[in-house]
């Protein structure tokens, strides 16, 4: 990782240069970027890695107490793995490989409350991210869209996080429109999935504004309510989740068939 000067008093960070920037500021908010801009912020195997370490680091360092996941740039959060990375499967559809599986904090058993600040597009694998985060905010320029079902693919793991944090008809449609409807930043907001909405540009400093507060406040209260929180949906998203690879294997359609739908598809969208 790379040290980061992004949001100011920042009094640690590391390098490696592979895609995630962090930095520990001095209120005890820790600020996540995740910095490849020129891939729309799609996350590779080397930055996937690099992101889950960032998480259990975190889990040991008392100087965070809160975190702010973004990223760079204004065109896009996260558009999840990038479709350039080579993803070896094993044989059997018994033991399916997700790059992106323990991509979030609570997957990383990061217990710390995240809240993340999206402008532009986040869609697909991005739903990982903001399925285990404990809100969003988003820039009035956010949209939110799911490619699977467009390209050939189930859309298992990121319907199952957003069907935990939308009402169960807005979740559907997200997974079953694909690339056709994108769901704006206000409508987002309407349907609880973003709890504050910024202008362009403001996401960040907003997120780092709550999450300073947090911050302030005794940890373990902090951390007990997050287990809380999560302790009310848990054993229903993991059932869920576990169904997911299942699923996955029987319905994705061969790699050279999804390449040729992903060629071919319809630029145009619905923004609503």
């Amino acid at each position: 990782m790379s040290g980061s000067g992004s949001g100011g008093n920042g009094n640690a960070g590391s390098g490696g240069g592979s895609g995630v920037r962090a930095e520990v500021r001095t209120d005890g908010v820790a600020l996540v970027t995740l910095d490849r801009p020129e891939r729309h912020n799609a996350l590779d195997l080397a930055a996937a890695a690099e992101l889950t370490d960032v998480w259990r680091r975190f889990r040991f360092d008392d100087t965070v107490r809160a975190v702010v996941l973004t990223g760079a740039g204004d065109r896009a959060f996260c558009t999840g793995i990038d479709r350039s990375a080579d993803v070896p499967q094993p044989g059997s559809p018994y033991s399916l490989d997700d790059p992106l599986r323990t991509i979030g904090p609570k997957s990383a058993d990061l217990w710390k409350p995240v809240v993340a600040a999206v402008g532009g597009m986040a869609c697909g694998g991005a739903f990982y991210l903001l399925g285990e985060a404990e809100f969003i905010v988003a820039a009035e320029n956010a949209a939110f869209f799911d490619p699977h079902t467009t390209y050939g693919m189930v859309s298992a793991y990121e319907t199952v996080h957003m069907a935990q944090r939308m009402p169960f008809g807005e979740a559907a449609r997200l997974a079953l429109m694909g690339t056709a409807e994108r769901l704006s930043a206000r409508r987002a907001y309407e349907i609880g999935l973003v709890s504050e909405l910024t202008a362009p540009g403001e996401a960040v400093a907003a997120a780092l504004r709550a999450a300073a507060v947090i911050a302030a406040c005794p940890t373990e209260a902090v951390q007990g309510t997050v287990r809380a929180l999560w302790a009310a949906k848990e054993a229903t998203r993991e059932r869920a989740l576990s169904l997911a690879p299942h699923l996955i294997s029987l319905g994705n359609l061969p790699q050279e068939e999804q390449a040729k739908l992903f060629t071919s598809r319809d630029r145009n969208h619905r923004l609503r």
